[in-house]
């Protein structure tokens, strides 16, 4: 018992240590993360539920955990601890007019435990990126008043992570009910350059608005989870996940200033904002509206079943709104419209007597499309809506006479408008889940 304590907080620190490469995301430039809180990929961070197109809402499992569903808890077994991890690989093209930028980079997925506090009573604890932002643009312009050209760079980077603590109860043997208390908590620079491509200061100087966002926040989420059998030889199960309607408040840190160029070093030359004595540390708001989901699941005999998804945001999803007071960065092209995804899954489960380790594997596939995720509405121009499709396929290998499962999957996205900017990733992702029997008395020693 105690190397099994020791392995699994190694793991987790280890895991921690990959935690803020994982929202830093270096090797991706994502444009769309400059807005809000980030762009957030949940649930097509974990490689299990974009092998089955992203449907979460009705699945369970002994040796894996489903943080998108409280009450999925419920089916860990009374004397087992289940770990679960996952990690990511990603490669992304952006495209826009005749423009082409790939990029590519490597990420914690997830990290999970869940374990029995009694024998209708479990509990999970883990962590997950909730959003990343991650994004440089340069844009050159010929100023005639200056008679120069302006080279104006856009950045920023961060990203918030989501550390949750769940509970779900065996209410009968078919139903289930659970819920998140979820942690957010991150940090987020975003700044815009303005550099006069000439070296006479006079009339014109160069200039930085910087500001800096430190996100701490609660969101709950309640589930639940029935399976009535069908016939002797089906199962119907049904799932359903709300994520509760919540207003708090972030902090943010600006700053706008002057600077010189010598010798490719910056030095800076005046402070714009704050002005003397005026604090620059001030409230914005993050509100998350009220969201559903629901799932629908056809079992026939734990060898297949199909899954069907739908997740509805009426009044979009979570939203972050600068003190108006303090906008160094004008007005936001952000727009807040509803939000529909729904997706198609297929697993074949193997069969778990067969006589060859082949017959044992399990198989998934499936598709989603998420309308709405993201909508902007620049000044002057009409409201573009910018949809996600993509699917996913995975294999699953059991290990450990079937209480540990390797899943290793394969997905692929389109997100924007290719009249203005979309991005294709296809994504390879790796997932460990084992569930050892931790918590049975031996009768001998």
């Amino acid at each position: 018992m105690k190397n099994k304590h020791t392995l699994i907080i190694a793991l987790v620190l280890f895991a921690t240590s990959l935690l803020q490469p994982a929202i830093a995301q270096d090797g991706l430039n994502v444009p769309f993360s400059q807005y809000g809180i980030g762009l957030t990929d949940m649930p097509y961070n974990m490689p299990r539920a974009f092998g089955m197109g992203g449907t979460i809402y009705s699945r369970s499992s002994r040796n894996t955990v489903n943080p998108f569903n409280p009450a999925s808890y419920a089916a860990v077994e009374s004397e087992s601890f289940v770990f679960d991890i996952g990690i990511n690989i990603q490669n992304s093209v952006l495209r826009g007019g005749n423009s082409r930028l790939p990029g590519a980079e490597g990420s914690l997925a997830y990290l999970a435990v869940a374990f029995p506090i009694t024998h209708w009573w479990k509990t999970s604890i883990g962590m997950l990126p909730f959003s990343i932002v991650n994004y440089e643009s340069v844009h050159t312009l010929y100023d005639p008043l200056t008679d120069s050209d302006v080279k104006t760079v856009y950045d920023g980077n961060g990203g918030v992570t989501q550390f949750y603590w769940g509970n779900a109860f065996n209410i009968t043997p078919r139903l289930s009910f659970g819920f998140n208390v979820n942690y957010l908590y991150g940090g987020i620079t975003r700044a815009i350059t303005y550099q006069f491509q000439h070296n006479d200061s006079t009339y014109c100087m160069n200039s930085r608005s910087q500001k800096n966002t430190q996100t701490s926040n609660l969101l709950f989420d309640l589930g639940l989870q029935y399976s009535q059998p069908v016939g002797a030889k089906h199962t119907l199960r049904f799932g359903a996940t709300c994520r509760l309607p919540r207003t708090s408040t972030i902090k943010d840190q600006t700053l706008a200033y002057t600077f010189l160029n010598y010798a490719s070093t910056e030095y800076l030359f005046d402070t714009i904002f704050p002005a003397s004595g005026q604090p620059n540390t001030y409230n914005s708001t993050l509100h998350q509206p009220l969201t559903f989901g629901l799932g629908l699941a056809l079992e026939r005999n734990n060898r297949w079943e199909i899954d069907l998804d739908a997740y509805y945001a009426p009044k979009g999803d979570i939203s972050y709104q600068e003190d108006p007071g303090h906008n160094i960065f004008g007005a936001t092209a952000l727009r807040t419209t509803p939000n529909l995804r729904v997706a198609l899954g297929y697993e074949w489960k193997g069969n778990p007597d067969a006589a060859t380790y082949w017959g044992r594997i399990g198989l998934s596939a499936g598709l989603y499309h998420n309308h709405g995720k993201l909508a902007l509405q620049p000044i002057g121009h009409d409201l573009t809506v910018l949809n996600e499709t993509g699917g996913g396929l995975a294999v699953h290998l059991p290990m450990r006479k079937g209480r540990s499962l390797l899943t290793l999957a394969l997905g692929y996205s389109s997100f924007g408008d290719a009249s203005l900017l979309r991005r294709d990733t296809f994504t390879f992702g790796i997932a460990v889940g084992s569930c050892e029997r931790w918590f049975v008395k031996r009768k001998y020693n």
